[in-house]
């Protein structure tokens, strides 16, 4: 079973809100589902496209469990008191366990 991923793009318009609000609460929802980092708002380069100041990419165990976070209670209420303080785009996307070149 392909493990999933959050994708998330983000500009942070009150960064002490932002930590205040949302960063400071949202380690035990992320690891009530076994989310793991992977990228948190490193160096990057955007190619291609409009970029947004952050990246981020979430990993989880399987897509139905990284659904289940998103949609959670714990986590909504933290996308309300989020939204004040950043503007997000979030994808929720299987991996991929096929063959590579």
């Amino acid at each position: 079973m392909p493990k999933a991923y959050w994708v998330a793009r983000v500009d942070v318009h009150d960064l002490e809100g932002y930590k205040r609000d949302y960063v400071a609460f949202n380690g035990p929802v992320f690891a009530k589902y076994g989310a793991k980092f992977l990228v948190r708002a490193g160096k990057y380069e955007a190619p291609e496209g409009t970029a947004r100041s952050r990246n981020v990419v979430i990993e989880f165990k399987d897509y139905e469990t990284a659904l289940a976070c998103y949609h959670s209670p714990e986590y909504l209420a933290l996308v309300a008191k989020r939204k004040p303080h950043a503007d997000n785009e979030i994808v929720i996307v299987e991996g991929y366990d096929g063959p590579q070149p």
